[in-house]
């Protein structure tokens, strides 16, 4: 099992996108959709009703002009699939007009066929149920209102049906076959439209879930954020304290005496140091170190000063970084880019303390970085809520948030991660990141 955590950016289909050629994300386009795959088999069935009757009953239809209707929602179907639409999207007025349409069209074959007589009037309701479902409540009640005039209007203006002689004896009983067909016809096309409303409706409300969970996260990042800047300030007093008493204490006489006790000194010195660059990562993160401006570099250079930092500042034995990279397009150094990178290989050195692997590479339009160690590998609880808070095989309370903080801030720059367990041993995790949001923009020159 791969987990894979990405964040899905707004699509928005640009000006004079199809709606065949659209992304087909809006509640909009979802419907017209709806409306055309309905009409295809709306479409079927008059022809399969038309022959039937024709050729079954021996009833005499206008065949000629019928076919036009038809012929009519064919080429309205083809309209509204490669119309060019104003930023891809499908407006209310739009599914309106197409409804109406489709209740012309139904008018004008019942018109030819037997006007109100004909038991395929109750198709009107099929309309107006897609209205109530597509459409505003002003524009379905004015397709009520436009569905309840044609069918008073059928009532005194019809073609008569042209039946053969000797079978008007049958016309209740065709009348009857009729309606069972017009049920059928109404209660299959009903169950086809609802069910998949029900699937969009169960879909929509999964990425309400999603969105939900991801602004719950989000708050946890930012009370997190919080606590670690409030920490960060709080620590810096102290640290500039012991920075100075140490830098007394390595001019006394008496410990400039012992070179041990010297040596001791100087590695505290270092230390607080490390702690001091700690804790300024921390406030440059969250936007609040002061007189800082970006480091501009390039992809290389970001990870090769990356993994010397990392190398000079953990005990680490057995370490392959591999660069694989074959443009180096300048970039902005993010230090929380780097943060959530030195992470991931903190992760690894602690399961694999005597191997640990590092390989940067490009795909074209993503920077792929791969981290894999010769660890035990994720528990397969872990690799299903990877990425969650709390999440952990350590044991120690607070474990697993450096994974969360990872996933959140990747998805931050629009990437993914994603992490397995290989096969021999080990464990190996990939963060892509598009090399769009780490690109130089004009804002950021000058």
């Amino acid at each position: 099992m791969t987990p894979t955590i990405a964040t899905a950016p707004t699509r928005v289909a640009p000006p004079g996108r199809s709606l065949r050629a659209s992304t087909r994300e809006t509640v909009g386009q979802q419907n017209m959709l709806q409306l055309i795959e309905l009409r295809w088999i709306a479409v079927v069935g008059q022809i399969l009703t038309i022959a039937f009757v024709t050729l079954v009953f021996g009833i005499d239809l206008p065949l000629l002009p019928m076919a036009f209707v038809v012929a009519g929602l064919v080429v309205l179907n083809l309209f509204s699939l490669f119309r060019p639409r104003k930023h891809g999207d499908v407006r209310n007025g739009a599914l309106m007009l197409g409804l109406t349409v489709d209740v012309a069209a139904l008018t004008a074959l019942l018109y030819l066929s037997g006007g109100a007589t004909n038991p395929f009037v109750f198709l009107y309701a099929l309309q107006v149920t897609l209205a109530a479902v597509l459409l505003e409540a002003w524009s379905t009640w004015t397709l009520v209102a436009i569905t309840g005039l044609c069918f008073a209007a059928l009532t005194s203006f019809y073609v008569p049906l042209n039946l053969p002689s000797g079978s008007h004896e049958q016309l209740y009983q065709l009348h009857i076959i009729g309606m069972l067909i017009c049920f059928v016809m109404d209660a299959a096309l009903l169950v086809v439209f609802v069910t998949r409303i029900n699937r969009n409706l169960r879909a929509r409300d999964a990425r309400l879930a999603d969105l939900r969970q991801r602004a719950a996260e989000e708050d946890h990042i930012v009370r997190m954020g919080l606590l670690a800047s409030g920490a960060a300030h709080e620590l810096g007093t102290p640290l500039s304290t012991l920075s100075v008493i140490l830098g007394d204490w390595h001019h006394v006489p008496a410990f400039q005496a012992d070179p041990e006790l010297l040596q001791e000194i100087e590695d505290m010195q270092a230390e607080v140091k490390r702690c001091k660059t700690i804790v300024t990562g921390i406030l440059l993160s969250a936007g609040e170190a002061r007189g800082e401006s970006p480091t501009v570099s390039t992809v290389a250079g970001f990870f090769d000063e990356l993994v010397e930092d990392w190398r000079g500042t953990r005990p680490v034995r057995g370490f392959e970084y591999r660069n694989a990279l074959e443009d180096d397009p300048a970039i902005v150094s993010d230090s929380a880019l780097k943060q959530i990178i030195c992470n991931v290989l903190d992760n690894a050195l602690e399961a694999s303390p005597a191997w640990v692997g590092f390989t940067v590479q490009s795909d074209g339009e993503s920077l792929l970085l791969t981290v894999r160690d010769r660890g035990p590998g994720f528990a397969p609880e872990m690799l299903g809520q990877f990425g969650k808070p709390y999440q952990s095989s350590k044991g120690r309370p607070g474990g697993g948030l450096g994974l969360f903080l990872v996933v959140n801030v990747v998805r931050k720059f629009g990437g993914r991660v994603t992490a397995r367990n290989l096969a021999d041993a080990g464990a190996e995790v990939i963060l892509q990141l598009p090399m769009a949001s780490l690109a130089i923009e004009d804002s950021h020159v000058g």
